[in-house]
């Protein structure tokens, strides 16, 4: 115990302070995560994932994983599964294709490996209303569609995420894959808490997500998607989900995740020291995406402002973290000096040190408990992760000093975003048979690139194999009905608005 007096007690209170601080945030968000429900299944679905449901899976070399995750997408039974990867892999792929199932599975190409290219691509070749991202490697519960799809009973949901579980490469865990579910552990509490708040999420991670096809086939967001630059010279490979998640804030659109068992997929991360890498780009990202959300776009202050919030918090919290390592080392120092000197009246340096430490791994432990009551002879790592969090704490700073990097990290046949882009330019400008390469194909109709309404949102008018409607909008008992030509892909999907017809 330290014997503190009065004229000592300055150096304690940024202790008690950032202490008092964080934990109340941490009470905050374990009582919303508690208190946080799944959207139950529907008696009477709108979406069903044989009709409406097509997985799109972007990759470059998947291997054995393959086989496991596609099955397990199969028993959601999707009308299509669509991997889309680099040509030189399309023969391996489609292999693997043909070993599953080759009536659901269809492998299409891109010159060259870009998942943002990849995943464009696959986009523009959809014909269902929902669009399931996945990872090569995802395995999914059996339930895991019909639980995405119950969400889109809201006609103002955009987009659906899930929580996560790491599925270990071998037969053990090694400690970067304990360290991995541990941060996945409390990120599903930090994404049930915000969802149950004010319904956001910073980001709907891309191991598996799931949109409406009418906002990803709009031709703004496509172009978008593909030509995103960081500072505007800068172009962005990774960060996919996180761009998508930002276009679901700012176009009006809500999001919601399904964080219960039925929903949680397992992934495999990298069991080596690899894994810091990933981490790295996920923090590059994260830096990149949360300062446009919150001081550029701003959208999520007003829609939501708790998930705003949350933001502010992680980008000054390596700095905190930090500053209890650095009174503690000051308290070590000033007790080894006498009184007399400027020194403290404490127990020795090991003391404070020891003190320190079980107090860490006291609160660091409790954060964990969701994972330890599953698996509880992790609870070993927990000086482990402690260690890691000092680490991400200074890797977060160098993260903020490096935004320029946007390399992949972790896998060498991805990149050269400008390279990939301005490749399949030239191939589309080739298959059109007009046009320059580079060139902005959302301007090319001769009618607006999307249907604004009054609820901010921008709908789609150009969805491929959908066909034009004349709808009939009222505009309010004054003004006369007017057909305003609108391209949407399902009419039993428009709900009557005041404003009008409303297409999702």
């Amino acid at each position: 115990m330290l014997y503190l007096t009065s004229d000592k007690f300055a150096i304690f209170v940024p202790f008690g302070v950032i202490g008092f601080y964080r934990y109340l945030w941490y009470l905050i968000r374990v009582s919303a995560f508690l208190a946080y429900r799944p959207v139950p299944l529907p008696e009477n679905p709108t979406y069903i994932a044989s009709e409406d449901v097509t997985i799109i899976v972007p990759t470059i070399d998947a291997g054995e994983e393959f086989k496991e995750a596609a099955h397990s997408w199969l028993v959601g039974k999707p009308k299509e599964i669509i991997i889309i990867t680099e040509e030189k892999m399309l023969g391996p792929l489609q292999e693997l294709a043909n070993a599953v199932d080759p009536s659901r599975i269809r492998v299409l190409t891109v010159p060259f490996a870009n998942k943002r290219l990849q995943m464009s691509h696959g986009i523009k070749n959809v014909t269902t209303d929902i669009i399931v991202f996945a990872d090569d490697d995802a395995i999914w519960p059996p339930m895991m569609l019909p639980y995405m799809l119950a969400c889109f009973e809201d006609q103002k949901v955009g987009g659906v995420g899930t929580s996560q579980r790491v599925q270990p490469v071998g037969k053990r865990m090694t400690v970067w894959e304990v360290l991995a579910a541990f941060r996945l552990t409390i990120r599903n509490i930090e994404i049930s808490a915000s969802t149950h708040i004010d319904g956001g999420v910073p980001c709907l991670s891309g191991r598996t997500a799931a949109y409406r096809t009418i906002i990803l086939k709009d031709p703004e967001f496509l172009y978008g998607f593909t030509h995103d630059y960081w500072l505007g010279k800068y172009h962005l490979n990774s960060g996919d989900d996180k761009f998508l998640t930002r276009w679901m804030v700012s176009h009006g659109w809500n999001t919601y995740v399904q964080c219960c068992k039925e929903a949680e997929l397992l992934s495999t991360m990298k069991p080596n020291w690899r894994f810091l890498k990933q981490v790295l780009r996920w923090t590059r990202n994260t830096w990149r995406s949360d300062l446009r959300s919150l001081f550029m776009e701003r959208y999520i202050w007003t829609s939501h402002p708790y998930c705003a919030y949350t933001m502010v918090d992680k980008l000054f919290n390596p700095f905190t973290l930090l500053v209890g390592p650095v009174l503690v080392s000051i308290v070590v120092y000033k007790s080894t000096k006498p009184v007399d000197k400027g020194g403290f009246t404490c127990p020795g340096g090991t003391n404070v040190i020891l003190s320190y430490m079980v107090w860490l791994t006291a609160t660091r432990t409790a954060k964990l408990i969701p994972h330890l009551w599953n698996r509880p002879q992790d609870i070993v790592y927990v000086p482990a992760f402690i260690l890691f969090g000092y680490y991400f704490a200074v890797m977060k700073i160098y993260a903020l000093l490096t935004l320029h990097e946007t390399g992949w990290g972790t896998r060498a046949g991805v990149g050269g975003a400008t390279e990939a882009l301005n490749a399949l330019d030239a191939q589309n400008a080739k298959e059109a048979g007009t046009g320059t390469p580079g060139e902005k194909f959302q301007n090319s109709p001769s009618f607006p690139s999307s249907y604004p309404t009054d609820d901010g949102r921008r709908y789609d008018p150009e969805a491929l194999n959908y066909g034009p409607h004349h709808i009939k909008v009222t505009h309010g008992d004054d003004d006369p009905a007017s057909l305003i030509p609108i391209y949407h892909y399902t009419l039993s999907h428009c709900i009557q608005r005041p404003q009008g017809i409303l297409c999702a």
